[in-house]
């Protein structure tokens, strides 16, 4: 496995962004670039052995700058949502930035996806790895602790991509990282993803209120179209009249990861033969099917993106956790360290 460099642009206040191309034995491919710690790129062999580009993006920074759908981001310090914007850490309150009408998403105006990170080159054993660095000041976006942030790329020779995540702080304070990347195992650009099937490692999900923030309520999913135990397609209930869907105009929910088996989740496209294998030290996994994509245009080779163009599974602290005790929590305590992990893995069938 190599990693090569190359110089990618320039944000509007002049720092360079670089962008890091990742290869393996196989031929799959993965470019990173350093703005947003985002994935840009997969590239992998369907059952026949060509090529595609599976992740939703950009090819010009400009279009990724101006990004409001988070294409392959690194998310924080809190991915997900945080309802009225403010939380309390130690009998102190701290009011984070209101960025989806009262309440706070993905880490608020310029989260770790809008900001240009260190980035240096390690060996690991057999393996090159992409050591992305961010210091998050204390106060930004409204957090509290100056936080230091490291987020490592892995590829391995079996085409799977880890992704490790680090943090520490000098003040309690939340940490809850994620990767955003959109998932179109028939290649970017190829058409939505209602008939890709999916399996969550899950029995139980939360229930969301109509701003798509968890109310507290913990629901089985078992007769009813949450339930992803098996493999299923996407199509079959994401046009119910089940009101957590219609709430989110698809799925948009988190799922409360059984720790009974080692994969969390699976994706797998017919047409292509493509699997995707996700595997995560995280309680908790968002699976979003890309509802207020709409109409986005200029991405990947003149691609046009649209409602269900892709999927996301973002393992993660459940959203809202620091508003129901029940839920694991997302504080991060000086002296400890933020530590997990997440694997996507491709292979055919």
């Amino acid at each position: 496995m190599s990693i090569t460099k190359k110089y990618f642009g320039k944000t509007p206040d002049g720092k360079e962004v670089d962008m890091f191309t990742l290869s393996n034995s196989k031929g799959m491919v993965v470019k990173v670039m350093n703005y947003g710690a985002t994935i840009t790129s997969i590239i992998v062999p369907d059952r026949l052995g060509k090529l595609d580009d599976v992740v939703l993006g950009y090819d010009k920074l400009d279009d990724y700058i101006a990004n409001k759908l988070y294409f392959g981001a690194i998310i924080g310090r809190h991915a997900n949502r945080i309802e009225d914007s403010r939380f309390i850490i130690n009998s102190t309150e701290y009011k984070v930035t209101k960025n989806e009408g009262e309440n706070h998403i993905h880490g608020g105006l310029i989260g770790f996806d809008k900001v240009v990170w260190t980035a240096e080159i390690s060996t690991k054993g057999q393996n090159e790895c992409l050591n992305l660095g961010y210091f998050s000041v204390d106060g930004e976006e409204g957090y509290p602790g100056n936080l230091n942030v490291k987020v490592t790329y892995t590829l391995t020779d079996d085409n799977a991509l880890k992704i490790g995540y680090f943090a520490t702080t000098d003040k309690d304070t939340v940490v809850n990282l994620t990767n955003h990347s959109y998932f179109n195992l028939s290649g970017q650009g190829s058409g939505n993803i209602l008939k890709d099937e999916v399996m969550i490692n899950a029995d139980k999900f939360t229930i969301n209120d109509k701003n798509s923030i968890p109310t507290g309520e913990i629901e089985s999913v078992f007769n009813t179209p949450m339930d992803f135990t098996k493999l299923t397609p996407v199509e079959n209930g994401i046009n119910s009249k089940y009101q957590q869907i219609e709430f989110a105009h698809g799925y948009d929910h988190n799922w409360i990861l059984n720790k009974d088996e080692e994969k969390a989740a699976e994706a797998f496209d017919a047409s292509s033969g493509r699997v995707l294998d996700v595997y995560t030290t995280e309680p908790g996994i968002q699976f979003y099917t890309g509802n207020f994509i709409y109409e986005s245009k200029n991405c990947k080779d003149g691609a046009n993106y649209s409602n269900h163009s892709g999927l996301c599974f973002e393992t993660q602290y459940f959203p809202n956790s620091l508003k129901h005790k029940h839920f694991p929590s997302p504080i991060l305590r000086v002296g400890d360290e933020y530590n997990n992990s997440t694997i996507f893995k491709f292979s055919t069938r």
